[in-house]
């Protein structure tokens, strides 16, 4: 990041960017990094306003998109800094995702599983049928009626076959 850019920060601004330092989102939980990535893509959505709106203004002044560029650097590079806070955060709330998603997945197969340790659960778990092999049922796509289908597909060949023969 650009020195003279978080030099021209206002203080909130700096702290919450000290809070998507990777040792500051460790100590998150899921909720409170959802509150963070929030706060940051309000931040980042209000400097790229900003941005826009003044780049545009800048346009009609010097006559051209290249003219008004380098005026308007300020804004979008502090939009840049919140947009690479806003991707660490993001990774980090997907990292806790999946960790609860997994979390969640093995306290299910644990619920699951039979917890008796009588002989009628014992056999029944060790009698467990092999899968047949079962014929792919097939999709029938119907309107309701055999002669409503059967004249459907007739009209389609027929538009096909006058197409094909243009």
């Amino acid at each position: 990041m650009n020195q003279a850019v978080l030099n021209s920060m206002s203080e909130a601004e700096q702290q919450l960017l000290a809070e998507t330092s990777k040792q500051a989102l460790v100590d998150l939980d899921e909720e409170e990094l959802l509150a963070l990535h929030a706060r940051i893509r309000e931040t980042r959505a209000k400097y790229v306003t900003i941005y826009r709106r003044n780049a545009r203004g800048h346009v009609v002044k010097r006559g051209g998109r290249g003219f008004s560029y380098p005026k308007n650097q300020r804004d979008r590079a502090k939009a840049e800094v919140f947009e690479t806070a806003l991707a660490s955060v993001s990774k980090a709330v997907a990292k806790q995702a999946s960790e609860a998603a997994a979390e969640l997945k093995a306290s299910r197969l644990e619920a699951a599983k039979p917890k008796g340790s009588g002989p009628a659960m014992t056999t029944a778990a060790a009698e467990v049928p092999e899968p047949t092999k079962a014929r792919r049922a097939t999709a029938k796509k119907t309107t309701g009626g055999v002669k409503k289908d059967a004249a459907s597909s007739a009209a389609g060949r027929k538009r096909q076959a006058k197409r094909d023969a243009r």
